[in-house]
């Protein structure tokens, strides 16, 4: 008999009573003189055995019932609490297992908090980072435009450089708004994959050729080591592939070598997949930063990204497009040395 639960505190108390009461009746009739047939004697202690623990059990049972179903009500863990009180057996220890759900209630109580303080500390962030971003053109245009207005606007040789300026600024915001709808439609789930099999090889060469003139003005040469006649086919939204490519190469020409600078595009056949790398000799970054590097609005040098230009959503960008064709990317890089973003492919 297990007197931590209620049906052993119920057998307790209900032999406890019969013992007494049995006790109390032998006494009487001692007292009084009374010859009481044991068998009458074991079938009244064994009545009372019954309408106690009858009494008892109820009365327990009642109790724990109603104490359960405010504790359950409180937490607000389940739908239906009188169903959940209902679930507690009386023959289990009830304080240990009531104790254990309010444990597990208030972990995961903990854990939605610590979630709500991390999703506003990343909101904040990711405002801050996004008035920062926007400050730097509107301010731009702002200065131009008024510049115009006190008198540049009649100076041939300078109100034509002012609204270029101006322009290239626009530009600058445009594509930050342009990057902003395209990670909300990725994140939010509406952006829709149209998988193909494509030619890896092709798709490379062509964002090569578009990006051609900006390598040149970067000074950087960029090369696909595995340029050649055979085809390297792969399974995909291409046009989605292509902009990771243009995204990764875009940012290796921001941070290659200032002179001289080479970014290799390179493809390995994994059995089922193909590892694509982009690698560059440029300034890289120390290891703290890799874990964040694709993050929204993160920046290793905050000083000569914002000069680079780009939205800072390139990379994270990346990663979503990636992760939705239930592939992987990862980074590696060294300080001085050059960084290298790895990403896989399902090959046809």
């Amino acid at each position: 008999m297990n007197i931590r639960t209620p049906r052993g505190v119920a057998l307790a108390c209900a032999s406890l009573v019969t013992l007494l009461g049995t006790g109390m009746s032998m006494i009487v009739f001692w007292a009084y003189d009374v010859a009481a047939p044991p068998q009458a004697v074991a079938l009244g202690a064994l009545g009372l055995f019954a309408l106690s623990i009858a009494v008892i059990y109820s009365a327990i049972e009642r109790f724990i019932y109603q104490k359960v179903r405010i504790i359950y009500k409180n937490i607000h863990r389940f739908k239906s609490t009188k169903e959940r009180a209902r679930d507690v057996h009386m023959g289990e220890d009830v304080m240990e297992k009531v104790r254990l759900d309010v444990m597990d209630w208030a972990t995961e109580k903990i854990q939605e908090i610590s979630l709500l303080k991390e999703q506003d500390t990343f909101r904040q962030e990711f405002i801050g980072n996004l008035a920062h971003e926007l400050k730097t053109p509107v301010f731009n245009i702002q200065g131009y435009i008024l510049t115009l207005l006190e008198g540049a606007l009649e100076d041939p040789e300078h109100n034509r450089k002012f609204l270029m300026k101006a322009a290239k600024n626009v530009d600058r915001m445009a594509g930050l708004i342009d990057d902003l709808d395209v990670i909300t439609k990725i994140e939010g789930g509406s952006l829709d994959l149209n998988l193909s099999v494509f030619d890896l090889g092709h798709l490379v060469r062509e964002v090569m050729d578009q990006l051609e003139q900006k390598a040149k003005r970067a000074g950087i040469s960029v090369v696909f080591v595995d340029d050649g006649p055979r085809k390297i086919e792969v399974k995909g939204d291409a046009p989605k592939i292509e902009q990771v490519i243009t995204n990764l190469i875009t940012n290796s020409l921001r941070y290659g070598k200032e002179v001289g600078g080479t970014t290799q595009v390179r493809c390995y056949d994994m059995e089922e997949q193909v590892l694509v790398e982009v690698a560059d000799d440029g300034i890289g970054m120390s290891e703290e930063h890799l874990p964040r590097i694709f993050e929204r609005f993160y920046r290793v040098d905050k000083s000569r990204s914002r000069n680079a230009g780009g939205s800072g959503l390139g990379l994270a960008i990346v990663k979503h497009i990636i992760e939705a064709h239930d592939q992987s990317i990862s980074v590696r890089s060294t300080l001085g040395r050059g960084s290298t973003f790895s990403f896989t492919l399902s090959k046809r």
